[in-house]
């Protein structure tokens, strides 16, 4: 670690205004092979756009504790509002918390995106593994538990949505999201990372997953998503052929909100996308502006 704890843990980092163009929330649909009339269009951008204004400034955050290279072991969001073209978007983002795991060291930043009237648009937890990197102690707060009890997943799912990659979606994905680390993408690179590959981006894939949820839980209306968690538990390779399916099951009702749980695996069957956690508006999502 480059920093101690008491240094840097709920510093705010901040970001530059961001306004939000339609071209770029179409940029991003297309980049994640999203078919919804709604995001194709530009009248509202896919929920995983969400990332796009807020990433660098969460990874800012992460950064004031260690510049060694860490893999995305999570991601939460919890959607307030819709993004729509138009917005002007500001990030404030902390490191919350560090966690000693068998892996290494966990990071956990929470950044909270508004809009100009200053109402929170989302808020979202990154949660980064530096592997094999140790430390003495832990500090600050765990991130949301998401994880999934054993026994929803004993009943038959709701629906299987499957996905294919194509060849060049990792460097489509890079320039829509503005992340654009070169290991997605270059083999050589990857290889200098220990990586056994190109390696499809952690937001890219739960952009696949975000899509099946939308298409399954939200009868297509992404205004109605509340909440999305997934765990990385494995590698999605960028191979030719390449092809991610997202498993849905429906877990209950908690309020206005009906729950769904989901796991994504790749074209061989390996889990790629463990406790995957969906909250979604039973009534229509219209009114949320």
């Amino acid at each position: 670690m480059t920093a101690t704890l008491h240094d840097v843990l709920d510093v705010p980092v901040r970001s530059e205004p961001y306004r939000v163009e339609a071209a770029a929330t179409i940029a991003y649909a297309r980049a994640a092979n999203d078919d919804n009339p709604a995001h194709l269009e530009g009248r509202v951008a896919p929920p995983l756009f969400a990332v796009v204004p807020a990433l660098k400034t969460l990874v800012r955050a992460k950064r004031l504790a260690t510049d060694a290279f860490t893999l995305h072991g999570e991601h939460d969001i919890r959607f307030h509002r819709p993004i729509v073209p138009g917005m002007t978007l500001t990030v404030e983002a902390r490191l919350v918390g560090v966690r000693a795991t068998g892996a290494g060291t966990t990071l956990i930043v929470h950044g909270i995106t508004r809009a100009d009237d200053g109402a929170p648009v989302n808020e979202q937890y990154l949660i980064n593994i530096a592997h094999g990197r140790r430390l003495a102690e832990e500090a600050g707060t765990a991130a949301p538990d998401h994880r999934v009890p054993a026994e929803v997943r004993d009943v038959a799912p709701l629906d299987r949505v499957a996905y294919d990659l194509d060849p060049d979606q990792t460097r489509r994905y890079a320039e829509a999201s503005g992340d654009r680390d070169p290991y997605t993408f270059d083999a050589e690179e990857a290889r200098r990372r220990g990586l056994p590959g190109p390696i499809v981006h952690g937001l890219c894939t739960m952009a696949f997953v975000g899509r099946a949820l939308v298409a399954v839980g939200c009868g297509g209306d992404s205004r109605r998503l509340r909440r999305l968690a997934v765990r990385f538990s494995n590698l999605l390779m960028m191979v030719p052929g390449q092809r991610l399916t997202t498993t849905v099951w429906r877990a209950g009702r908690a309020g206005p909100h009906t729950r769904y749980v989901c796991e994504a695996t790749d074209r061989a069957g390996a889990v790629v996308i463990r406790h995957g956690w969906a909250e979604i508006d039973d009534g229509e999502g219209g009114a949320r502006t």
